[in-house]
């Protein structure tokens, strides 16, 4: 047994409920044949392919990029991380694949042991370089999400696609749960949130809002053509799908309009 496998049973020996515990087999959109997938707990996060090892959320998004963005996925490629299922899935895909890390106090387009550091609302990249952009569970812990938006349409080539999962609550409307001040420290106005980190060894990250439907309104006010919320074509085992929001920069300068799907 390899150290990967020791680590990864060590990992899974924690969150475990065995009461929750099940097997199934089922379609795997990364690995695009029927795979044995493993649910730990009754959560999202620890539903997972065993053989690619990507989360029902990571497949959710690699679903609907298949689905709404094949020729994209082909292209020049920015994944918001570094490593992981979704990072190996594009990897295979894309002409050129780039990956990034947030890394506080790093300058962006440096390199961090090895790993380019980005910072999503001051990217370091030319306009218009990118087909396709992706991201898994960060805007919420971006302070200032419409910056970071603006930079993703920038970026983009005209007709570039944007898709990306963030967790999403029930109301229509985002609720703010914090803010950065005047003088650069965070205003709460809910009380605080973190969600967990893999990419820095489970460090909790600051949640500064919890989004809605209205995510979209936000980024065609950011600048973006088309917006919408996608159900993946392929369901995940146990009823774990996540809805994922796609967005579409302008091929050509027209007037930006709302697409829910």
């Amino acid at each position: 047994m390899t150290m990967s496998a020791i680590s990864t049973i060590r990992r899974a020996s924690k969150v475990v409920r065995w009461r929750q515990l099940a097997v199934q087999l089922h379609r795997c959109p990364s690995c695009a044949g029927t795979r044995l997938w493993l649910r730990l707990a009754d959560d999202e996060v620890w539903v997972r392919c065993t053989a690619c090892r990507a989360s029902s959320v990571t497949l959710s998004l690699i679903s609907v990029l298949r689905s709404h963005c094949p020729q994209q996925m082909q292209g020049q490629v920015y994944e918001m991380s570094a490593r992981g299922a979704l990072h190996n899935f594009l990897q295979a895909q894309a002409a050129v694949l780039t990956g990034s890390e947030f890394i506080k106090g790093a300058e962006p387009g440096s390199v961090h042991e090895g790993i380019r550091c980005e910072d999503v609302q001051a990217l370091s990249f030319d306009d218009r370089r990118f087909d396709l952009v992706t991201s898994t569970e960060v805007f919420e812990h971006v302070p200032d999400d419409r910056a970071g938006f603006r930079e993703v349409l920038r970026v983009l080539k005209n007709g570039g696609c944007f898709a990306f999962t963030v967790p999403l609550h029930e109301a229509r409307e985002t609720r703010q749960r914090a803010r950065p001040d005047a003088t650069g420290n965070t205003e709460y106005l809910l009380p605080a949130e973190y969600h967990s980190d893999p990419a820095r060894k489970g460090e909790p990250v600051l949640t500064f809002r919890d989004y809605g439907a209205d995510i979209t309104d936000t980024l065609l006010k950011a600048g973006f053509d088309r917006a919408s919320l996608v159900e993946p074509p392929d369901r995940m085992p146990w009823g774990f799908s996540r809805l994922v929001v796609v967005a579409w920069k302008q091929e050509n300068p027209g007037s930006a309009g709302l697409e829910l799907t």
